[in-house]
């Protein structure tokens, strides 16, 4: 073993890392570049890769790793990891959605500036009774 040679292959092993991706990256490039449309939140119209759904506020980062490690080892196909995330994402955003609706109020509509000086003047309703 020669140390100084170790200095040169380190440059030459950087150089063709970047030329060919190593064997475990693939599965993160596939990822990149399969795109999915999913009807769901701000995704809706758009095609989006599964790596950012994955990495969307939609999948938790429990199941974020835990897929990524079932892919990687080849335990779930492209297909299984698409259906997958596209099912978590489109009910976690209607859940998302179904809850912001609940906690708007409908007001009846009003118009004008009378309308802010009365909601400004209205006295508070308490959140909680006693």
């Amino acid at each position: 073993i020669t140390v100084k040679s170790s200095n040169r292959d380190h440059v030459t092993a950087a150089g063709e890392e970047g030329d060919n991706p190593p064997k475990e990256e693939r599965w993160k490039t596939t990822l990149k570049t399969t795109m999915v449309e999913v009807e769901a939140a701000e995704f809706r119209g758009h095609k989006v890769s599964l790596w950012d759904l994955l990495h969307s506020r939609y999948i938790p980062e429990e199941n974020r790793k835990e897929l990524l490690e079932l892919y990687e080892a080849g335990e779930l196909t492209l297909e299984q990891v698409k259906t997958v995330v596209t099912t978590i994402v489109t009910k976690a955003a209607a859940a998302a959605a179904a809850a912001a609706a609940e906690r708007a109020e409908p007001t009846a509509p009003v118009s004008g500036p009378r309308a802010e000086l009365v909601a400004t003047e209205a006295e508070p309703t308490p959140l909680h009774g006693d």
